[in-house]
């Protein structure tokens, strides 16, 4: 059984980095049966939006607010994820939504820099107690836009954003400040692997250049004691209930 908890090691380097990699939280069947069944769902097909980066190009995503049933949700209720959540956040989480984000081959649109808390501050949420965790369900690279972070960029705090596109960017000028000081980091990833990272991270991403398709189901959580003053377009606090760890393998079986 695969450890559902940080060790202390791993855990402060989260705090100092502003987020971590555990490599192969999911094993290979795990992420096959999620890419299976998403690839032949006709209401995940249906749930499918874009946005547009700054040069016009389009990532693909759907979006969750609540975890139910499904093979999605067993991924955001599973207690690898969900126990290393309340840890880096201190306390009970909930699911503030979840998403599957589709960068197509050659097509598929870069991430500007930005940090998650720039979007969900205007929701309500008073304090930055919200983290990702970014399930690679394809292999990431630098050739078909993974996830690129500046280390230690969540101690700045929340900074200003405003609209880039059809996405909300970070002020340019602190972002450019921040890369001449911080380091900038790539982060390669293999089917299975999970990047856990915080709201106030500077993050982002560039366009799918490659003949691959790059997919990953990202995960959000709010702390319990961060409930939003305001509603807005995620939820405010629904208890969250942790299924088994074997709850991916034994879903849908009869």
């Amino acid at each position: 059984m695969a450890s559902t908890r940080f060790t202390d090691h791993e855990l402060a380097d989260y705090e100092r980095d502003g987020f971590y990699v555990v490599r192969r939280l999911f094993e290979s069947d795990e992420i096959d049966k999620l890419l299976r069944f998403a690839k032949e769902d006709p209401t995940f097909a249906n749930s499918l939006y874009g946005r547009k980066d700054a040069a016009g190009h389009e990532t693909k995503l759907a979006l969750w607010n609540y975890a139910g049933d499904d093979l999605y949700s067993m991924f955001a209720r599973s207690p690898r994820v969900v126990d290393r959540m309340e840890q880096a956040l201190g306390g009970e989480v909930y699911l503030y939504h979840m998403k599957m984000m589709l960068k197509e081959p050659r097509v598929g649109g870069a991430w500007e820099w930005h940090q998650d808390y720039g979007y969900w501050y205007h929701n309500g949420c008073l304090l930055p107690l919200l983290a990702s965790c970014l399930i690679g369900v394809s292999r990431a690279n630098q050739a078909n836009g993974c996830l690129q972070v500046i280390r230690g960029s969540h101690l700045m705090g929340r900074i200003d954003h405003g609209k880039t596109g059809d996405q909300t960017g970070a002020d340019m000028e602190r972002v450019n400040l921040a890369l001449e000081r911080m380091a900038l980091l790539h982060v390669e990833c293999e089917p299975g692997d999970a990047i856990f990272f915080d709201s106030n991270l500077l993050h982002r991403s560039d366009m799918n250049r490659s003949d691959e398709s790059r997919w990953s189901l990202i995960c959000c959580y709010n702390a319990k004691r961060n409930d939003p003053y305001k509603e807005s377009r995620h939820p405010r606090y629904t208890p969250l209930a942790k299924v088994s760890d074997d709850a991916i393998r034994k879903w849908g079986a009869r």
